[in-house]
């Protein structure tokens, strides 16, 4: 017979000793701050975030992703050395919204020790798309105006920890939320050539429904805004039936996401007579990698127009390949 006093008592004996290993790396941490001045090192949680955050400090910091590009925020667990470098983090920056799912424990209790900002505190809650149970659609950077609220706070959060640099956060703020109103507007123009009727985006999950909302485009997740959901066979079907009836030409996978999910729409819409071609590939909860046509918000946004644009503007030689 299984000792159920073992059972329960080894998770919590396993929480006691990560709760010791942060508070040890915190007071070393803290140790070696209080030598030498060096320039502040931020820890974001995802590329999307440090991308934010190099726009707005430049060369003033040094910012370090948590996550890798491709990396699929929903689902990562944090590793020892993950804790290691946000317990020595002079500012640790996050999206919020319950984005790092499974991070959030860790990051509330490191941020009760450390300097701690997430950033999708600084949208308006009116502007928030809700998903049930208090709960609000983490992906706000897919509607740059929206996204244009967030570089306010990274600037008063590093101001606080540089208060000699705090003008040169402000204007590189004040310079990034200009860009971020321009690029909404690029985007607006872009779409214009693409039929209304042919406006409906079909991707792996549903991280568009800012973007939707924002430049007018019909956005339907296969999963739901969290890529821990899974679609069922119900949900698949009425897809399938969806994509049949309205002659959509076109959906398309994510960078971040598995592509099982959009290769079985595709089949299921062939099987009863339609086809419909892969669109592209998507950048969806990270950008992609240094020196790619995706490695800051602004050209992954870009990319993602372009590759949409492209496919629902006008009918093309169907393609299914998904290399």
């Amino acid at each position: 017979m299984i000792n159920q006093k073992i059972v329960f008592e080894r998770p919590k004996k396993m929480l006691q000793l990560l709760n010791f290993v942060v508070v040890f790396l915190l007071f070393v941490a803290s140790s070696k701050t209080s030598q030498a001045a060096k320039p502040i090192r931020v820890v974001a949680t995802t590329t999307v975030v440090a991308d934010l955050v190099e726009q707005v400090a430049g060369d003033l910091v040094v910012v370090e992703s948590l996550m890798a590009d491709g990396v699929d925020p929903h689902s990562y667990r944090a590793t020892p050395r993950d804790i290691d470098r946000l317990v020595r983090a002079d500012l640790i920056v996050a999206n919020g919204l319950h984005l790092e799912g499974k991070l959030a424990e860790l990051l509330e209790r490191i941020g009760r020790k450390r300097p701690f900002v997430a950033v999708g505190d600084a949208v308006p809650k009116t502007e928030l798309l809700p998903i049930g149970n208090d709960l609000f659609d983490t992906h706000i950077w897919f509607d740059a105006k929206l996204w244009s609220c967030c570089p306010s706070a990274v600037a008063e959060a590093l101001s606080k920890l540089d208060a000699k640099s705090a003008e040169q956060y402000r204007q590189g703020a004040t310079k990034y939320t200009a860009e971020l109103l321009e690029l909404d507007r690029t985007i607006r123009q872009k779409f214009e050539i693409i039929p209304h009727q042919r406006r409906v985006l079909i991707t792996a999950h549903d991280a568009f429904r800012y973007f939707g909302r924002a430049y007018g485009i019909e956005v339907v997740g296969v999963q739901g805004t969290s890529t821990e959901s899974e679609a069922g066979l119900a949900d698949m079907n009425q897809l399938v039936d969806m994509i049949v009836t309205r002659r959509i030409p076109a959906v398309f996978v994510e960078t971040s996401v598995s592509d099982r999910n959009v290769a079985a729409l595709i089949e299921g819409a062939s099987a009863r007579g339609h086809t419909v071609r892969l669109g592209g590939r998507l950048y969806s909860d990270a950008l992609g990698p240094v020196g790619g046509g995706g490695d800051t918000l602004e050209r992954a946004l870009l990319s993602n127009v372009d590759t949409i644009v492209g496919a629902l503007r006008v009918p093309s030689t169907p393609s299914n390949s998904f290399k």
